[in-house]
């Protein structure tokens, strides 16, 4: 987060002549489970990667503001490059920052993809939403398995399940988080799962996100037979990819310990 600040301030330096930032959210919360015996996967890494979905979809919005309003300069964002995503959400006026850290609006909780689109267009801009609507509860504080989420709104990076199973490329896991990882092998829902903001979650309606068959049916067992080739055929426009075969592999082990 300390490199390229001054990007993710600054919007005109990633498209010149910036004027506005508009915010996009996409659902994706799914309507089917994991079979029971199964290391756990987030639901947002049930179907197709959302890099790749998003990205068509902001290309295509972009072609439609240029095909009713003539010339627009602008570029699309999710999650690939220094953008504040959150921090630009809550100034577009569509939710707050909760708790846990996530984005949460009172019309359909937190489980959705933000896109933002930098453009040059100038518009009439919402309000920020100005309140915070998790009170005093501390759901999500409290059931972190691995206490990362430090106070509200502020987490601990390098103790987060998501980062642990994804970002983290090390060869293992460090052993004071045996037995924590609550079976998560890719990625985390706990602190979404326990807010009560997510009783208002629908299933989406995207035919790109509709679960891949083996994520959602395969057990422990299928994964740990998985060899290398099979994992990159069937998950190869998946999210999962994004940790590589070694890395399943080796969050799988880890969470034998």
């Amino acid at each position: 987060m300390e490199r390229n600040f001054d990007l993710r301030v600054d919007p005109s330096l990633l498209v010149p002549g910036a004027q506005s930032v508009i915010t996009l959210l996409l659902n994706y919360y799914p309507e089917e489970s994991q079979v029971a015996d199964a290391p756990k996967i987030s639901k947002y890494a049930y179907g197709a990667d959302y890099h790749e979905v998003i990205r068509e979809k902001l290309n295509e919005f972009l072609f439609e503001l240029r095909a009713n309003i003539g010339e627009v300069n602008g570029r699309g964002f999710v999650d690939s490059a220094p953008v504040l995503e959150r921090a630009w959400a809550k100034r577009s006026g569509i939710g707050w920052v909760g708790k846990n850290a996530n984005l949460i609006t009172k019309q359909s909780g937190s489980f959705f993809f933000i896109a933002t689109l930098i453009t040059d267009l100038k518009l009439e801009y919402d309000d920020p939403f100005a309140k915070d609507f998790c009170g005093t509860c501390t759901k999500c504080l409290d059931a972190c398995p691995t206490e990362a989420i430090l106070a509200p709104a502020i987490v601990d990076g390098s103790k987060c399940i998501s980062y642990l199973t994804i970002e983290l490329k090390d060869e293992l896991i460090a052993p004071e988080f045996a037995g924590k990882m609550d079976n998560w092998m890719f990625g985390c829902d706990v602190c979404q799962d326990v807010c009560p903001w997510n009783r208002f979650s629908k299933p989406h309606q995207q035919e790109a996100f509709k679960p891949i068959d083996a994520v959602l049916n395969f057990t422990s067992g299928d994964w740990e037979a998985l060899n290398e080739d099979y994992f990159k055929q069937l998950l190869k426009h998946s999210p999962i990819k994004r940790s590589k075969w070694k890395g399943i592999k080796r969050n799988i082990e880890f969470l034998k310990v």
